[in-house]
């Protein structure tokens, strides 16, 4: 008797959540923040699916994003097979395709259950119930797509039309985003599901359509992939062929075209999280409909949505409105406008804004820091380095800095020099000079920089060596 098709969960990390901009940055999504748990969304995802899983997970995300991927993961305990970085944005159909050529790499054939790592599923146990019925249908060749029984009429999801029966039936139509009128016809037939975004199939099988229906697709990602480099923790998929690949979702793609097209109709309590609306409609109510994250006090206000992490937010008579405060932007808007907030950030964008991009906080693979005041001549950051961690070695052409250590323990390199810093003492570093700072210690490093110079941006580093394949 032939043995099951073991499970290989394939994570999408790609995404840039500028819908819930100011939490929600192009450097920093949705993804690597808790919005919906006390963890973030990648790993919520991955506990998910930990125990279904018969192998380890496979990764699909943005370069730019690589470590904290690495991180979260090995946090929630999770040791990917593989986490494949996109050098650029190609949708949904190459990024599986990739995982797919991964996952048959070594001749295997598993199945694939392919989950946005942006989405929250309030009921695991009837997630569970539902791959495990999927998994018979994707093992004898169906591409099966997860349909999400509706709850309401809404207009923002793409919607499946099933085949009349019970459980995994053939797929008859997908339709794009409806009307507010043909949506409230599609619930009310019983017959149409949202489209969640989430697959089942054999990864053979994906390939197979692939080739049939996007053969350029296929070819430059199957270049991207025989080009990767490769260490332990990633593989770099190659730049110029995986660039030259089309940009297409898997449902354009392959799903609206293949007659091996089905779905199951689930009601888990799925969201994809992809406004502040829908997050308010995810998240814990009090008895007026408010939903709020972090010190808020709210008089007389009704079905009010807010978020702070630091200081006190205090709201009186308001009613759908969400407010959303960062340590850079405030975000105030009414809920039914809050799918507005993405042409903010295109504002901001086409303005240079930094704060369409990044937060003030900015993470790297070494640790973070927090721009804490800035004016003409001087920038002032706290920095956190990690036990272990180690910046570049680098030099600034237009900036010196002044290095005060708060807690733990500096190694210092300033050109020639290394000097060992402790809690209260500081040093120098002139413009022009080589340096590198590390954490040799058990606990973070903690110091504060003050920069002083006639230009003060991040560009303004040459690094000499750097253990993270940073260039200049």
């Amino acid at each position: 008797m032939a043995q099951p098709s073991p499970l290989v969960p394939v994570l999408l990390s790609g995404g840039s959540g500028t819908r819930l901009w100011p939490l929600s940055r192009e450097a920093y999504p949705k993804q690597f923040l808790p919005l919906v748990g006390n963890e973030s969304m990648l790993q919520e995802t991955w506990r998910r699916v930990a125990e279904l899983a018969g192998a380890a997970p496979l990764v699909v995300a943005n370069e730019e994003h690589r470590f904290m991927v690495a991180e979260q993961l090995r946090q929630a305990g999770a040791r990917p097979a593989a986490i494949l970085l996109e050098p650029v944005g190609r949708n949904t159909a190459p990024a599986i395709a990739v995982a797919a050529l991964q996952a048959t790499a070594d001749g295997g054939d598993p199945l694939l259950l392919v989950l946005p790592s942006d989405h929250a599923v309030r009921d695991r146990e009837g997630f569970h119930r539902a791959v495990r019925t999927a998994s018979a249908a994707a093992g004898q060749g169906r591409l099966v797509t997860f349909g999400i029984v509706p709850t309401g009429p809404e207009t923002g999801y793409g919607y499946i039309k099933a085949a009349p029966g019970d459980g995994v039936r053939p797929v008859e139509r997908f339709v794009e985003k409806p009307d507010a009128e043909t949506a409230r016809a599609y619930v009310a037939s019983g017959e149409y599901f949202w489209n969640s975004g989430m697959f089942l199939f054999r990864a053979s099988r994906y390939l197979e359509e692939l080739e049939r229906f996007r053969p350029d697709i296929l070819a430059a990602c199957r270049r991207a992939f025989a080009g990767a480099s490769r260490d332990a923790d990633f593989v770099r998929l190659e730049r110029e062929a995986f660039a030259a690949s089309p940009s297409d979702s898997i449902d354009y793609a392959v799903m609206e075209k293949t007659g091996a097209a089905s779905v199951l109709p689930v009601d888990v309590g799925w969201s994809d999280v992809g406004s502040w609306s829908a997050l308010w409609e995810v998240a814990e109510h009090d008895a007026e409909g408010n939903a709020h994250h972090g010190d808020v006090v709210a008089l007389g206000c009704r079905n009010t949505y807010a978020w702070t992490d630091r200081r006190l937010v205090a709201l009186i008579g308001l009613e759908d409105v969400v407010v959303v405060d960062t340590d850079d932007a405030l975000l105030v808007a009414h809920r039914d406008r809050v799918q507005e907030v993405k042409d903010v950030v295109a504002g901001l964008k086409r303005d240079g804004r930094g704060e369409a991009v990044l937060h003030r906080k900015v993470y790297r693979p070494w640790g973070a820091y927090d721009s804490i005041d800035t004016g003409e001549r001087f920038q002032v950051k706290r920095i956190t380095v990690k036990p272990g961690a180690s910046l570049s070695l680098q030099m600034h052409h237009h900036r010196a800095e002044h290095w005060v250590v708060v807690r733990g323990t500096a190694r210092v390199t300033r050109g020639d020099e290394v000097l060992l810093l402790t809690e209260n003492q500081s040093t120098y570093i002139p413009l022009g000079v080589k340096h590198r700072l590390e954490n040799p210690g058990k606990v973070p490093l903690e110091l504060i920089e003050v920069q002083s110079g006639s230009y003060l941006g991040e560009d303004d580093i040459v690094r000499f060596e750097d253990v993270y394949g940073r260039g200049s």
